[in-house]
This record gives C-alpha cells, sequence and structure tokens, in this order.
C-alpha cells in the first residue's frame, strides 16, 4: 500500500499485515530500494496496489524501483476506486496471499474482485464531484440547504438525490464498512444496509484522501464487499488460468498482473465457471 491509513485492520488472525510503500518526500530512492529487496528476499513476491489519484511523483518512485531492480516479481496494481473500497481490495488480497495461489494469480484477482465491491458515499454535495457524472439539474439541487445524496461509484456509477429513489446493490451477500466523515446521518446503516441485506455493518476510520475523492468533508464513506474468504477463494478459483507468455506467471483474464503483458489476441478469452448468488458461490458445468 501508499498509505497506511488504507490498511484494514484484520478481519481474522490469519490475514497477514500489509506493508506501506513510502512517498518520495518521506524517504530516499537508496532506502525504498533496500526496502523492496528485503521484501522480495522474503516473500519472493510483492504485490503493490495503489489508488489512481496517487500523486505522480509517488507512483513515479513504483515504477522506477521496479525498473531499476528489473524485477518481474514486483507487481504495480493502480486501482480506480474510492479510498475505502482500496483498503477492503487490499484487504482481500492479503487474505488471498496465504492460500494456495500463485503470485500471479493473486495479482489478475484484483481486478476480477473490483467487480464485487460496492462502494458509494452520502453527501451533502455533488458541487465538486468529478467522479461520478453529475446532470446540471442534480448542480442544481445541491444548493439547496439540506439536500443529501447518495452515490455509487462501482460497479456502476449512480447519484440519486436522497428520498427520490435507491441505489443499486448487490445480488449476494455482503458486509457494509462504513467510515464517517463530517455530516451527521444514519441513512447509510438505516436505508443502506436493510436495502441491501447486509450481514453485518461494520465502522472504519475514514481514509484521508476521502474528501478529495468525493469532493467534500461533509460525507460518509461505505463499502460492501464479500466477507467470506471461502467464498472469495471459490470466485478466484472459478476463472481459468492462463500462463503468461512473457514472464512464465500464472494469470486470470485477458493481462498479467505482474508484468501487465496482455494476453495474446488468440488466447485474449475470459472463462468463468462460477457466479454468485446471495450468500454463496454456485460453480456451473461446461
Amino acid at each position: 500500500m501508499t498509505s497506511a491509513d488504507l490498511v484494514l485492520p484484520p478481519t481474522d488472525q490469519q490475514t497477514p499485515p500489509a506493508v506501506v510503500l513510502q512517498a518520495p518526500g518521506d524517504q530516499t530512492l537508496d532506502l525504498a530500494l533496500s526496502d523492496m529487496q528485503l521484501l522480495l528476499d522474503q516473500h519472493g513476491y510483492v504485490i503493490a496496489v495503489y489508488p489512481a489519484n496517487i500523486a505522480p511523483a509517488h507512483e513515479r518512485r513504483l515504477h522506477t524501483i521496479r525498473s531499476v531492480l528489473e524485477s518481474d516479481r514486483i507487481a504495480l496494481l493502480k486501482v480506480d476506486l474510492p479510498p475505502l473500497a482500496v483498503g477492503v481490495l487490499v484487504r482481500q488480497l492479503r487474505q488471498l496471499s496465504i492460500c494456495d495461489f500463485s503470485a500471479g494469480v493473486v495479482a489478475s484477482a484484483a481486478r476480477l474482485l473490483t467487480h464485487y465491491i460496492h462502494a458509494g458515499a452520502l453527501l451533502n454535495s455533488v458541487t465538486k464531484l468529478d467522479r461520478v457524472p453529475v446532470s446540471l439539474k442534480t448542480h442544481a439541487r445541491s444548493w439547496v440547504p439540506g439536500s443529501q445524496f447518495a452515490v455509487l461509484a462501482n460497479p456502476r456509477p449512480q447519484l440519486i438525490k436522497v428520498g427520490t429513489g435507491e441505489l443499486a446493490g448487490p445480488d449476494f451477500a455482503t458486509r457494509l464498512l462504513v467510515a464517517r466523515g463530517q455530516l451527521q446521518s444514519d441513512w447509510v446503516t438505516e436505508t443502506i444496509a436493510p436495502a441491501w441485506q447486509v450481514q453485518a455493518v461494520h465502522e472504519a476510520a475514514l481514509p484521508a484522501d476521502s474528501p478529495g475523492w468525493w469532493g467534500t468533508g461533509k460525507m460518509i464513506e461505505f463499502a460492501a464487499f464479500l466477507p467470506d474468504i471461502s467464498v472469495v477463494y471459490q470466485l478466484v478459483s472459478s476463472v481459468r488460468r492462463e500462463v503468461c507468455t512473457w514472464c512464465g506467471n500464472e494469470l486470470l483474464g485477458d493481462r498479467c498482473g505482474l508484468c501487465s503483458v496482455p494476453l495474446r489476441t488468440q488466447e485474449n478469452q475470459r472463462h468463468t465457471s462460477g457466479v454468485l448468488t446471495r450468500g454463496t458461490a454456485v460453480r456451473q458445468g461446461g
């Protein structure tokens, strides 16, 4: 990870910790290279997940480290998710890292698991929101005192004025993680949680980047996610694995998670043999 506040506490005693890769202003390049080499020596592979809105200098540092070490054992995964959802994804990858998956499969699983995270926020204003399409009419409503807006950024963007519609939720069993900003409201826990039939609601600290991501500090961020690692494991297992023709690592989907090389055209096929239903993962034949 590239920020300590995106490292969520483990849900069990088996979940391994995450390592924070420091920004250039906090660590010299020599120390960063030494730390990365130590991680490679200890673990064999490093999967570095960072948000799409990371500072350009920090992203360049990550690519510099990978280039200098000339290592295909370092995966750089740029994730376009809200901050709280990034933390959820990283925690799931930490759980998968101790399963019987190769590093290439774990790295590739990030793209797959992103589709099963429902990430949104309750906002008092959308005037500065640029992550989700906002109509002129909605912008105008945002100036009305007392207005609140529910926004879903992933897996499909959606925006409603509270009281005039519903956010599309998951059709499978989830838990809901809630991080409160400066907005005082119980709408997320009293409306979203029952409507989405979540199994439980957990509180988390609001990531420092959340107000900037959502365009306001008067907000409550939330993310619904698959809570059962056995379901996540079955989901990942249900996807056909390929072998990267460049680095030789296993991968899921159409691009290697470690070296980022896409599959050749004739190989570029996604084979998913499992689908999720509420409460379980069902394996399909064929």
